[in-house]
């Protein structure tokens, strides 16, 4: 049956309003991860844990979250997508409670040596119900975003978040490092645990405004993760899950030690260390709606070609010197550019090879295999934290290196594998790329700002 120009219209006008709600939502789940959840390594660090400990809470809940979402796509058979979003936000929202309770009794001396693994339980705990919900949102807002527009849209959405995430993180380092000055660290961490919690609320109350496209789902629409796995050295999609796997296993090597290196190594303030943390995330927000555009004009597997590279080189750039401002400007800078253009195309390349029906359920079996590889990349840089014995450098920063090889000899043997699904426009780097020089940056951000002081404006060639 035809729909009516009437009801289409209504229908975009619910779906353009889901938009907006979907960018509040995540403005507010961003603030609970800015105050939450990117300060529990911090948190970890500051109640004395291990380093094999630390590089735990990313492996257990790196591979317990998308492991949980492979119950996504069987609950979407029988609930709503908001349905299954709304509740299983809420149980994440009350698994706040015990993560908040571990920071009041370490702070009263109780049971203190038994809370570093009680966190682990707890926040990995939190992580998987979480990520039950990532099948259903990914599938909801697919059929809320047009495919033409994705790479703009996801673009602006990261934009948004990347700078509330920037503001946030920044005035919790500002609160921690005063509250360590009084000696009140651990208070610090309690107050900033339960504003993550509130925040996820306010979430939640904007994913319940979204409009629910009725989702249909066809016979033989499921397949198992084992067919997953069996078919995918053969098709586009699997070759490209396999990549992203395994740059996650690469990646996951170093990763959890960054923060252990600028903070126990190196002795920074709360400050400083996210001045270095956050600097990625400036430069990214820098740089995404060019992504975005790029990706629209030439294609999420140009963008991958381009941003593989960035990633693998600048863990190398770590060795170089321990000033936080070369940190800032050399590797932060390459990572925050490189990491923004391709978490972008890889997610893009997700909804451009999956058609709807197939999404929730390649979408969790697509997460399991990074998760398995930040499983197994965080495993292993736990083991070579343990047990390497070398004096000629540090060991953490050996590891940096070792990441860095991983990273470039997956991109190099994996990236000719797979390919673009869709007909883009013909790459020429002599053209293409000049749109991601740093006039062209400036520009931008001075348009956004514009934009957002005054309201929009006519922009030459657009119309």
């Amino acid at each position: 049956m035809k729909t009516s120009k009437k009801e289409l219209d209504r229908i975009n006008r619910l779906k353009r309003k889901s938009r907006k709600y979907s960018i509040i939502d995540g403005a507010f789940a961003t603030i609970k991860n800015s105050l939450g959840n990117s300060y529990i390594v911090p948190f970890a660090v500051a109640i004395n844990a291990s380093n094999s400990l630390i590089a735990m809470l990313s492996s257990i809940p790196g591979l317990l979250g998308p492991l949980s979402q492979t119950f996504s796509p069987r609950l979407m058979e029988k609930h709503s997508r908001k349905k299954i979003i709304s509740k299983f936000v809420l149980i994440e929202i009350l698994l706040w409670i015990p993560l908040i309770l571990l920071t009041i009794l370490f702070y009263k001396g109780i049971i203190t040596s038994a809370i570093p693994f009680l966190l682990l339980i707890f926040f990995s705990a939190k992580v998987a119900i979480a990520n039950i919900a990532g099948p259903a949102w990914f599938s909801l807002i697919g059929d809320l975003v047009d495919e033409k527009h994705r790479g703009r849209w996801f673009a602006k959405r990261t934009y948004i978040h990347g700078a509330i995430a920037l503001i946030f993180t920044l005035l919790a380092a500002f609160f921690l490092d005063f509250f360590k000055k009084n000696k009140w660290t651990i208070i610090g961490f309690t107050i900033l645990f339960t504003l993550a919690m509130i925040a996820r609320f306010f979430s939640r109350v904007y994913l319940n405004k979204h409009y629910e496209p009725k989702l249909k789902l066809k016979k033989g629409y499921y397949f198992s993760f084992f067919e997953f796995i069996k078919k995918a050295p053969s098709n586009n999609f699997g070759k490209f899950a396999i990549f992203k796997a395994l740059i996650s296993f690469a990646a996951m090597i170093a990763s959890p030690f960054f923060a252990v290196y600028l903070l126990r190594n190196l002795g920074f303030s709360y400050v400083t260390f996210m001045a270095v943390i956050l600097s990625v995330t400036l430069f990214s927000i820098l740089t995404i709606k060019l992504w975005g555009k790029f990706a629209d004009k030439y294609g999420n597997y140009q963008v991958m070609k381009i941003t593989s590279i960035l990633i693998s080189i600048f863990p190398l750039l770590w060795l170089i010197s321990e000033s936080p401002i070369f940190l800032i400007l050399v590797p932060q800078l390459i990572a925050g550019v490189g990491w923004a253009g391709f978490n972008l195309a890889a997610g893009n390349f997700v909804f451009d090879s999956v058609t709807p029906e197939k999404r929730g359920v390649a979408v969790s079996y697509y997460n399991l295999l990074q998760g398995i590889g930040i499983f197994l990349g965080a495993s292993i840089g736990a083991i070579l934290v343990k047990v390497l014995t070398i004096n000629f450098i540090d060991i953490i920063l050996f590891i940096f290196l070792i990441s860095a090889f991983a990273r470039l000899t997956v991109s190099l043997i994996m990236l000719p594998l797979f390919k673009e699904i869709r007909h883009m426009k013909t790459f020429d780097s002599s053209k293409a790329l000049k749109h991601l020089m740093p006039k062209h940056i400036l520009t931008g951000v001075f348009e956004d700002f514009h934009e957002l002081m005054f309201g929009k404006t006519h922009r030459r060639g657009r119309r």
